[in-house]
């Protein structure tokens, strides 16, 4: 009896002495190689306690800094006499990352939650990693400033399209003539001789003709398309901006949709015919008020909003097209070339 007796003793006392240990050393099984500052302990880098300040954090981060940083290191310094250049510079690394690790609150805290829990390890690697890849600038700020250049250059290039689209049917002789005529009725361009001081050269009443014609273009003519225009709530920062009331402006368009036309059986508006039409020839907006007012009218003659007569008019321009290019001189001397010279052929050139 006096033997197990005697065993139990002395497991105690192990115990004892292994809880006694455990609270002597430091959290040392809780370093992970790779994190922080690898198998070291941050504050013993240097040398300071985990209730320090940052100002204490910081103050003795410079000294050491001081101490070994590369370009201080002297052979034969009494206070580096047991390093190398090399040794020293690895010390001076290991203090700048133990610093990184301690200055930030959120850092601090995640290490010294791994210290007092060396238990989650894979938890540990997550928060490292976490910080350490985190962008330094907000996401949020990142879009917006995207989105804010993409709507400058958008504005911008609809701006150049459409004084392109103005440059161009200040040419063409149908709409110069109308808007001449339009400046002529308006007395825009009917002005007396100019006399004296303030009398202009030919080149600059020109100019000013132009410009009036130009102007009367831009007022009477209706662009749309792809030259259309621009506008301000189409660019994208506006439409992120009202997405919302997009969204709900769909919605309700949506369900009033259903609720009129498959439950209540009215009939389609020529609004609502226009728009079966178009999407049935999956043309955007743009593309579908670019076509002309009679094209409109020959689809709403043909009621191509019905499915059926939209595939017989399809299948019509295709054959249609069939016929021009069967016709064209040009597709046949296309046809004529792919056959005898075109791409997959050799030719050989006679010496």
């Amino acid at each position: 009896m006096a033997a197990p007796i005697e065993f139990l003793r002395r497991t105690n006392q192990w115990k004892n002495i292994l809880l006694l240990l455990g609270f002597l050393i430091p959290s040392a099984t809780a370093l992970i190689d790779g994190l922080y500052c690898g198998t070291e302990i941050c504050y013993d880098v240097l040398g300071v306690t985990r209730e320090a300040t940052k100002s204490e954090i910081a103050r003795a981060y410079r000294q050491l800094a001081r101490k070994y940083h590369p370009d201080r290191f002297r052979v034969g310094d009494p206070a580096l006499a047991d390093e190398t250049r090399e040794s020293a510079h690895e010390k001076f690394l290991l203090v700048a990352t133990a610093y990184e690790t301690l200055k930030d609150e959120d850092s601090r805290k995640d290490y010294d939650y791994m210290l007092d829990h060396p238990e989650e390890y894979y938890s540990h690697y997550y928060a490292y990693y976490r910080r350490r890849l985190a962008p330094k600038v907000d996401v949020r700020i990142v879009i917006l400033v995207t989105v804010c250049a993409i709507s400058v250059f958008q504005y911008y290039s609809w701006w150049s399209s459409y004084n392109e689209a103005i440059n161009y049917l200040s040419t063409v002789p149908k709409y110069r003539i109308q808007a001449t005529e339009l400046a002529k009725q308006q007395g825009l361009l009917n002005r007396t001789k100019e006399k004296g001081k303030n009398r202009r050269s030919k080149e600059e009443i020109r100019e000013e003709d132009e410009e009036i014609i130009r102007d009367i273009i831009k007022n009477k003519i209706d662009i749309k398309g792809g030259y259309q225009k621009p506008d301000i709530s189409d660019i994208l920062l506006c439409k992120v901006i009202l997405s919302p009331y997009y969204f709900c402006t769909y919605v309700v368009w949506y369900f009033s949709w259903i609720y009129r036309f498959t439950f209540c059986r009215e009939e389609y508006g020529e609004e609502e015919k226009l728009y079966l039409i178009r999407r049935n020839m999956k043309m955007s907006q743009s593309q579908f008020d670019s076509l002309e007012d009679h094209q409109k009218e020959t689809f709403l003659e043909r009621q191509l909003w019905i499915k059926e007569n939209y595939e017989v008019y399809k299948e019509e321009q295709e054959e249609e097209m069939k016929i021009k290019m069967a016709v064209d001189p040009r597709w046949k001397r296309y046809r004529r070339w792919m056959k005898n010279e075109g791409p997959g052929r050799l030719t050989f050139i006679d010496d």
